[in-house]
Parts: C-alpha cells; sequence; structure tokens
C-alpha cells in the first residue's frame, strides 16, 4: 500500500504529464499564459511610473525665487524611483531647504520617503534651530519598528531678514559655498546619519550668504560617479565646475554642473541616484547716476537764421544762373 505522500506525488506528476499533453494538444495555451504576465508586467511598470511621479512632485518646487534668493534642484534616478529627495519650504520669515539620500534604490527607498519628507517638514517648523530638528527627525526613526533605512540628510534654514542660514549634515558630503569673491567654504557640521543612533548628538553650523554667493549641495552618487576608465567624479571636480559657474544665475548652474558629470560619465551609466541643489543670492545691484544736464554747459544747437539762403545748384553748362 502506497502511503499519503506517494499517492500525492504520483497525482502530481500525473497533472503535470496531463497538462504538457494539454499543451502540445492547443498550442495557443504558452502565448496566452505569456500574454498574461506581459500585461501584468506592463500594469506593475505604469504603477511605478505613476509613482515617480508622485515623488517628482512632491520635490517640487524644483526652481524658485523668493526675495533675492534663487533655487533649483533635480534628480537622476538610476531607477524610475529615486532614494534621493529634496524640499524647500517656507518656515515663516525663514526658507528652509532638505536634501536627503536614502540607503538603497527603487522601490524600498521610495516607499520610505513620503514618510520621511513628512517628518522633516513637521520637525522643521516645530524647531527653529536645525540642528534640534534633525535630532527629533533621528529620534524619530529609531523608534520605528518598521526598520527604516539609514538616511543622509542636510538641513539648511535662511533667515532672509538677516541673510545667516544655520544648517545640520547628517552623513551627506558637505556642500560647497562658492563665496562672490572665489574663496570657497564647506557645510560639514552636523552628526551621524539618521537612523544609525538613537541618541545621535547633532551640531549646527552657522554663516552669512552674502550677496553673489552660491551654495551647492548635492548626493553622494554625484562625487561617486565613475567614467570608462573606472575613474571617480570626485570633489574636486564639482569644485572646479562650480567655480565656472559661480557667476550664473541657480538654473543655469544647476544644469551646467550635471551636464558636466554625465558628459564625465559618458556611456557609463551612473550606479547610484544623481541629485545637485544651488541655492544662490543675487548679487548686490550698482545703481549708475547719470549726470544732470545743465543749460550753461550744453547749449543748444546752432540753427540757421531764418533769413539765410541756400545756394542755388548750378546749371546744366556749369555756370551759375542769373539772379
Amino acid at each position: 500500500m502506497m502511503t499519503w505522500t506517494e499517492q500525492a506525488l504520483t497525482a502530481n506528476r500525473s497533472a503535470a504529464i496531463a497538462d504538457v499533453a494539454s499543451s502540445s494538444e492547443n498550442e495557443q495555451f504558452p502565448s496566452d499564459e505569456l500574454n498574461a504576465l506581459r500585461r501584468e508586467h506592463a500594469t506593475l511598470q505604469q504603477a511605478i511610473f505613476e509613482a515617480a511621479q508622485v515623488q517628482r512632485r512632491l520635490c517640487a518646487p524644483r526652481e524658485l525665487q523668493w526675495k533675492q534668493f534663487e533655487f533649483a534642484g533635480e534628480i537622476f534616478p538610476v531607477r524610475h524611483l529615486s532614494g534621493d529627495f529634496f524640499k524647500v519650504m517656507k518656515l515663516g520669515s525663514a526658507l528652509g531647504l532638505v536634501l536627503g539620500d536614502i540607503a538603497g534604490k527603487g522601490l524600498s527607498a521610495g516607499i520610505w520617503q513620503t514618510h520621511l519628507m513628512g517628518l522633516v517638514q513637521r520637525c522643521a517648523q516645530r524647531y527653529s534651530d536645525p540642528a534640534a530638528a534633525v535630532a527629533a527627525v533621528n529620534n524619530e526613526l529609531c523608534r520605528d519598528e518598521g526598520q527604516p533605512p539609514l538616511t543622509a540628510l542636510f538641513f539648511l534654514r535662511i533667515d532672509t531678514r538677516t541673510n545667516e542660514i544655520a544648517y545640520c549634515n547628517a552623513g551627506l558630503p558637505a556642500p560647497l559655498l562658492l563665496r562672490a569673491n572665489k574663496a570657497l567654504e564647506s557645510l560639514g557640521e552636523g552628526g551621524p546619519m539618521l537612523g544609525a543612533l538613537q541618541n545621535g548628538v547633532f551640531k549646527a553650523g552657522r554663516a552669512t550668504l552674502n550677496p553673489g554667493d552660491m551654495l551647492v549641495a548635492y548626493s553622494d552618487g554625484v562625487t561617486e560617479c565613475r567614467n570608462s576608465q573606472d575613474e571617480e567624479f570626485e570633489t574636486d571636480r564639482l569644485t572646479a565646475a562650480a567655480k565656472a559657474v559661480s557667476e550664473a544665475g541657480a538654473t543655469s548652474a544647476l544644469f551646467s554642473l550635471l551636464g558636466t558629470v554625465l558628459d564625465f560619465a559618458a556611456s557609463c551609466s551612473p550606479a547610484d541616484d544623481l541629485t545637485v541643489v544651488v541655492l544662490r543670492r543675487s548679487p548686490a545691484r550698482q545703481t549708475q547716476r547719470r549726470p544732470r544736464s545743465r543749460g550753461k554747459k550744453f547749449p543748444a544747437p546752432h540753427r540757421r537764421p531764418a533769413s539765410a539762403t541756400r545756394p542755388k545748384k548750378p546749371d546744366r553748362e556749369g555756370t551759375a544762373p542769373n539772379s
């Protein structure tokens, strides 16, 4: 007598043989199954595409001019969904700017993005100190039971009345601050990546954004982008490219920088998401005073007296006609 397991195996084998026989009689069966899989794949791709469009709207605005400040940002995702994100926020009389890079790519990072952006915006409105805001975001993430991924974050707050910036950099490459006089500073003050330590210590850095100064923040996918010789783009190349466009507007500088990175990579596809954000304070306007015209120094143009007569033209023989 066969055991129950042997009976089940025999039944499954018989069913498989019957399926093969049926498919040989009806050749349309494999084609129908393949078409169904293709339709499911197309539906999934459409859903991912729509999710990517939602991501782009969450990162809006991608360009902004507020008072004397210009902002422009762009993300080049490796896949449809990006682990990078940025956001510009109006915080009363201040302007807030955040750039984040979630560990990983694709669906997992993209799903966490909405949650993180909501946390950042809520904490940025609650705390005026960027270090306190970032610490609050970190504590929320570490208490989350869903095991959130590590996240690098840069948060900047601009006081538009004093033009002072306060920032906290939690694990991102230090943004570049290019002064109008060509001096270069880096904004590295901050703390560890978010989600790493429950009681992580974060510090705020401060600087003043003078007329004509430009700030360039970016994810590590920019400097780690490689070319066909397996060379990384690195910070030195980014710095040189930023200096070359330091007098341009924010949008022009942004696309020039992205073009430089992609030209460097050439035929090599980036291995990580690329994000660049440019913030620029408009240069001071130089007003030129026009000299006032004074009648004594600028006499009226000479006019022909009314009694003066024009000389008469000579006749065809070259002699003047009789008066």
